[in-house]
């Protein structure tokens, strides 16, 4: 059951200006490198964030979005702030017209950066409701217009994020495979071969996303060979601004990037006929996020155009998804009370007569609360033929339940 974060947000008119480099950031005098230790959390990037010099909060590291952004206003409210402007923003169906607000000077704490007079972007509501799909309590998004002035280096094996100061870098060596890239709007984008079927191939222009748990999400309709594969199912792709964003799952055959190249990926698909902002999009076909990046250390020289992938001991693990059928939300102060929210169709789920709005129990004899979202999933992820017993509850009656995993696509 992976999950993305894709904040689509459109905003006319918006213009939030770099000062000079690092004048808004205290560094310690004559470092060349900041280290940054991160959790990683069902396929998420988090980083602690001291907000305003007082309020701990935890964001995503997310290289696909351009601006940071608040997700809980009550913070903002609570330091009284002053909203300078209302804008609207288009939803994760692109059609509903949310609202954000630009806060100015505010001061963020990274590690041992300290930023200063930054603006960032505070939500009206939380749109996100990260917590209930992901199960993961954060409030925000760390966005390129923090980092994109640093060389930045994520090693996912050390659960590190590195900054250096672009004078004193210099590019790794051999053993780091570098791949040339395009930096649009403060954002990422390589170009990648997509393989289908044996018979076709297509370049496709991807955003390199650590804000996004899934491996490829591809936008059907932005090129003219970009359709659904044979077999695909109905996937839940994660919650946007307003909602939960529908798409579907289904494998490619091939993804090659420069000299790596992965088989049998597990892939996203979005319709976006009607996305029309190409100012936003830039043109791409799609995103690679952190079920790919996870399995390198990579390096993104922003100012040089150019990223640099080096494998790490989980580069040849197979692609893994839910074999269940069953999406959940996450509930409850502890985010450890499991809510089935969907199902699809003709999945085992559905076989074993499990509905939507049924919570979970108990899995495998032993209490759901005894477990986190992410290690659900894991359950649900086993070979074909694995059973999971569990114990729902529907209406105040609770039921036993098997359920036998199978392929889906």
């Amino acid at each position: 059951m992976k999950r993305l974060i894709p904040a689509i947000i459109l905003l006319s008119a918006l213009a939030i200006k770099a000062p000079a480099q690092f004048l808004d950031m205290e560094i310690q005098r004559g470092s060349r490198r900041i280290d940054i230790p991160f959790d990683y959390i069902n396929g998420f990037i988090i980083v602690n964030i001291t907000f305003e010099g007082v309020i701990p909060l935890r964001f995503i590291f997310d290289t696909g979005a351009e601006h940071t952004i608040l997700s809980k206003r009550e913070i903002t409210d609570l330091l009284r702030v002053d909203y300078r402007r209302r804008f609207p923003i288009v939803g994760a169906d692109l059609s509903k017209e949310l609202y954000a607000y630009l806060v100015q000077g505010i001061e963020l704490k990274v590690g041992n950066i300290i930023a200063k007079n930054r603006s960032i972007l505070v939500l009206e509501e939380d749109y996100f409701r990260f917590e209930e799909y992901a199960g993961i309590d954060v409030q925000g998004i760390l966005g390129s217009d923090f980092f994109r002035r640093f060389i930045l280096k994520i090693n996912y094996s050390r659960h590190t994020i590195s900054l250096y100061d672009p004078q004193y870098w210099e590019p790794p060596g051999n053993n780091y495979v570098r791949i040339p890239i395009e930096i649009t709007r403060n954002k990422p984008y390589l170009n990648a071969r997509v393989q289908f079927h044996q018979d076709t191939s297509m370049q496709l222009r991807l955003l390199i996303d650590s804000g996004a748990s899934l491996a490829l999400l591809l936008h059907t309709d932005t090129h003219p060979g970009l359709d659904l594969p044979d077999q695909v199912i109905p996937s839940n792709l994660g919650a946007g601004l307003g909602g939960y964003i529908q798409g579907y799952m289904g494998r490619i055959e091939e993804l090659g990037l420069e000299s790596f190249t992965f088989r049998e990926v597990i892939s996203q698909f979005q319709e976006v006929s009607l996305f029309l902002d190409t100012t936003y999009s830039a043109r791409r076909n799609g995103i690679i996020g952190n079920d790919i990046l996870s399995r390198f250390t990579l390096i993104i020289d922003y100012v040089n155009e150019q990223a640099y992938f080096q494998p790490n001991r989980t580069y040849e693990n197979e692609f893994e998804y839910d074999r269940s059928g069953l999406f959940l939300a996450a509930t409850g102060p502890g985010l450890n009370h499991y809510i089935i929210y969907g199902i699809i169709p003709g999945s085992p789920a559905a076989t074993a007569g499990i509905l939507p709005g049924d919570e979970i129990v108990k899995i495998n004899y032993l209490p759901a609360n005894f477990f986190s979202l992410e290690g659900i999933t894991r359950k649900f992820q086993k070979k074909p033929g694995t059973k999971v017993r569990m114990k729902i509850k529907r209406n105040k009656v609770r039921m036993k339940i098997i359920l036998v995993l199978r392929d889906l696509i």
